[in-house]
């Protein structure tokens, strides 16, 4: 295992991924953060955190849970109402971003409503895509082969991604 970010990188990642947030959505009344089942929910609670420390902006975060090894198997569930989520600026949130399946699922639960605007958000992205997702923020871009695999740790006692 090789370590590609520390505890102290990830934090500045995260601040950097919030501070871009919040200035692309600035004329915004509110945010709404769909952060993906495991570290996508963690990593939006925590930028959810940096945009209310500064900023005015009312943030929601709603939690996206889906089936990442299959994720037409079971319906993906959104914690948000799709009422609440309707006409507003959504930000879906994953740690790593690697073939883009399990964002694309998310994607199309939040695309059967209408919305303002919809991006993406990811902690590492490593930019072999199956599908076609974009990250609109990206805290470090990683050139890796087919075999590898990265592995974030967001807990409270470690704080981690390594290259498997």
């Amino acid at each position: 295992m090789q370590e590609i970010l520390s505890k102290q990188d990830i934090e500045k990642k995260i601040n950097r991924l919030a501070f871009q947030l919040l200035e692309n959505c600035f004329e915004e009344k509110t945010l709404f953060l769909g952060g993906i089942v495991g570290n996508g929910i963690v990593l939006a609670n925590r930028i959810a955190k940096i945009i209310q420390d500064n900023s005015d902006l009312t943030v929601v975060v709603f939690e996206i849970k889906i089936n990442k090894s299959e994720p037409w198997a079971e319906k993906t569930v959104l914690t948000a109402s799709k009422d609440d989520l309707k006409n507003g600026y959504i930000v879906l949130i994953d740690d790593v971003l690697n073939s883009g399946k399990t964002m694309q699922y998310a994607l199309m639960e939040v695309l059967q409503f209408p919305t303002k605007a919809i991006k993406t958000l990811t902690l590492v992205d490593r930019t072999h895509r199956r599908f076609p997702i974009k990250a609109n923020f990206i805290g470090l871009s990683l050139s890796t082969t087919l075999k590898d695999r990265v592995e974030v740790i967001l807990s409270e006692n470690e704080e981690k991604a390594y290259l498997v």
